[in-house]
């Protein structure tokens, strides 16, 4: 008799565990899961939501790789002195 296969066990994760992996507000994974940039989670229950292990892993590692490779165009400073409150007033030169 054949041995069968070894069915390959799929973890998944919910969103506190998520949270210890990924350092991301949840606005901001919700709004990179719908432009297609996070993986997309996935519902057990009406009330359970859970991502994939492995495609949030590979999605760590790609990022580290992108970031290796210097890649990932950084967001530029931003001017204070064009707030419109609390504006940073020059000092005088003397």
């Amino acid at each position: 008799m054949k041995p069968q296969p070894e069915a390959t066990v799929r973890r998944s994760i919910r969103r506190h565990q998520l949270r210890e992996m990924v350092p991301l507000a949840d606005t901001t994974i919700y709004d990179m899961e719908q432009r297609g940039e996070f993986p997309q989670r996935f519902y057990l229950t009406s009330r359970c939501v859970v991502w994939d292990l492995s495609e949030v892993e590979a999605w760590l590692a790609e990022r580290r790789r992108v970031s290796h490779t210097k890649a990932v165009t950084r967001a530029p400073i931003p001017d204070v002195q064009l707030r419109k409150t609390r504006p940073i007033k020059r000092l005088a030169q003397a």
